[in-house]
Parts: C-alpha cells; structure tokens; sequence
C-alpha cells in the first residue's frame, strides 16, 4: 500500500512546544505550516463526543483529577491545556483545522466498555467527510480490526510496546497476557495491519523484524535517536526536535 506513512515524519501530538500544548489547534497549525504529518490521539467523553487528547485522565494536562471518560462535553469545554488559554479540541476541530494539509495519523485510545465497532462508526461520522489523507493506529487490535473492516481502503496499523505494565492494562489480572500479545504482534494474523509502530526504545525487536508491511518508531527525540531507529524502521514519530524531510 503506497502510503505517506513510509516517508513523511510524523509530528507526535502536532509540533508542540512550552506555549502550544500537545494536542493544541496551535500544535497542530504549527506541523501543517511546516509540512510534516500529524499523530494525535482520539477518545470519548461521558456523553460520547470524541476528542483528541492522549491521557485517560486529566491531571497531567489540565490539572484536574477526573477521568477523561467521566467528564462531558460541556465540562470539558471549560478546561484548558498546560496552563495556556488552549482548549481540549473536539475531532472535528481537529480536523477542521488541519484541513487536508498534511497526512494524519490517528490513534484511537483504549477505552473500557466501548467497542470497535462503536469508536469506527462514531469516527466515520467525521472522517466520511474528510477530504485528506490519514491512517489508524491503536494499541487496541480488535479497534483497528473493527476499522478495517468498515474501510479496508483506508491504513491501518498496530501500536505495540515490548515494556508495557500492569497499569496499562487498568490493573487487569490478565495484563501479562495482554503485554505479551502486545510485543510479539500476535494478533497481526487476524488483524492484517498495514503498519506497525513501535516504541523505539524496545528495538530491534524479532515481531518487527518479521513484519513485512510498513514500520515506523515512536517517539523520537533527537537526531540521534533517529539514526539508531532508521536501522529498524521506515519512518518516524517525532518530538522536542526538527527532523529532515
């Protein structure tokens, strides 16, 4: 699948800085200006609007302790990012903002109790609309899955980590099974992404090696972070630096 994933970096969370957050419409601004494909992440809210915000809760970023999925739309509407006067944009601010610019690739974050089915559906309200480029990624196969079925002409591909724990499973006593499935790719036969992408601090990893589709590397820092992950992969997630096109 010819795809800009192969040879466009990636801005991680836009091209973010102290003055715009991660996830900002400025962020966001900023990366298409300068041409580079945009990651950002995709979840609900309690009365099921969808977002882009990274974290399940809002404490890091917003300095309020409640779950993301607890609040509704219009309490979310009045917290702001990272001490600025950013909002947490909507999806389809998001998308409205980037507006064809630039590829996306979006990530649909792991949510208890909602299906793939129903996060695919819900997305495709939105990106059925869409005019530009953009690719799916989750750590969550059965979303990319459920994704894939309803556009297989679209990318999809798998998050995976070789050092994830406990806490990333929401404390599930199968969370060492799961974190197994995760770094070997084991799903990848039913799945039948077009991508992985891996933490790069977990490479070279045999389950990429293998893998015969398109690769990418998350998150790279620095130039030489870049070098040593261009041994493994196609291309690159990036932050905190400029990489070349």
């Amino acid at each position: 699948m010819d795809t800009f994933l192969k040879h466009l970096p990636v801005a991680h969370r836009g091209l973010h800085d102290k003055a715009m957050p991660e996830n900002s419409l400025p962020a966001f601004r900023a990366a298409a200006e300068a041409g580079f494909a945009i990651e950002t992440d995709v979840r609900f809210s309690k009365d099921r609007k969808m977002y882009v915000f990274h974290d399940d809760d809002l404490k890091r970023l917003a300095g309020v302790d409640r779950a993301f999925i607890d609040c509704t739309s219009e309490e979310l509407s009045a917290y702001r990012l990272s001490g600025t006067d950013e909002h947490i944009p909507t999806f389809r601010e998001f998308l409205e903002e980037v507006g064809g610019r630039v590829p996306l690739l979006i990530e649909i974050k792991s949510m208890e109790g909602v299906s793939g089915e129903e996060i695919a559906k819900a997305m495709l309200t939105e990106l059925d609309r869409y005019t530009g480029e953009y690719a799916i990624q989750s750590f969550q196969p059965f979303y990319v899955k459920a994704f894939k079925e309803l556009r297989p002409n679209i990318c999809c591909g798998l998050l995976a980590s070789a050092s994830t724990k406990k806490s990333d499973f929401g404390g599930s006593v199968f969370w060492r099974i799961k974190a197994h499935v995760i770094k070997n790719l084991s799903l990848k036969n039913s799945v039948k992404p077009d991508f992985v992408s891996y933490a790069v601090y977990d490479l070279p990893q045999k389950a990429v090696t293998k893998f015969k589709g398109v690769k990418l590397a998350w998150t790279i820092t620095s130039p030489e972070l870049e070098q040593t992950a261009r041994k493994y992969v196609d291309n690159i997630i990036f932050e905190q630096y400029i990489p070349e096109k």
